[in-house]
């Protein structure tokens, strides 16, 4: 883990580690860590820590290389700290979203996965580097980054509207796009994109 960058290899042993203590006693874990949308307000620390959690070690490894490829890109460009403030920004806000969804919507199940975050990080690549193209695997396209923003917010609203794809927190991965728009444009504002000071 060398050529990680500092946040980016805490965060992935985290989840390795959290994943772990979940195959030992997965109702304590699953009952203190994921996201309960009855005992949020009397867990608040399950906003942060649902990220660190995972259904399965599939859904582990694509977050955690999705995480290692664009995130340590980002983390090289912001800084630790910056690149810390942005990813809880994204999964905190990809939670609060998908809280609300399920609340107006009365389908409530609970929440694992740092998907929320790293959808937030995938906006924040294809901000910094629009222009930068990447090959998909299916379909074996290449596209631009700007564009497979586009098409992966475009699928999972379309998804998370039919109701298709059950289980997936499609409007938490919207949610983490949303705020990392939000954050980055705001940063931009203030001419700190760049910086890795605030």
């Amino acid at each position: 883990m060398n050529n990680l960058t500092p946040a980016v290899k805490h965060i992935i042993v985290i989840c390795v580690g959290m994943m772990l203590l979940t195959y030992i006693n997965d109702p304590l874990m699953t009952r203190l860590f994921a996201l309960h949308p009855y005992k949020v307000l009397t867990h608040p620390w399950q906003l942060v820590t649902y990220m660190f959690m995972h259904g399965g070690l599939f859904h582990l490894f694509f977050n955690m290389y999705t995480l290692y490829f664009f995130g340590t890109a980002l983390e090289y460009v912001w800084g630790t700290k910056k690149f810390l403030v942005f990813y809880f920004v994204t999964g905190i806000g990809a939670a609060l979203v998908h809280l609300l969804v399920q609340y107006l919507t009365g389908s409530f199940a609970l929440t694992v996965g740092a998907s929320g975050a790293i959808y937030g990080i995938l906006m924040g690549f294809a901000m910094l580097y629009p222009e930068t193209e990447m090959r998909l695997l299916f379909p074996p396209v290449v596209m631009k980054a700007k564009w497979f923003v586009l098409v992966f917010a475009g699928i999972e609203l379309l998804l998370g509207v039919t109701g298709t794809q059950a289980g997936v927190a499609h409007f938490a991965h919207l949610g983490g796009l949303v705020f990392g728009y939000f954050l980055i444009t705001y940063w931009k504002k203030k001419r700190t994109l760049y910086g890795k000071d605030f």
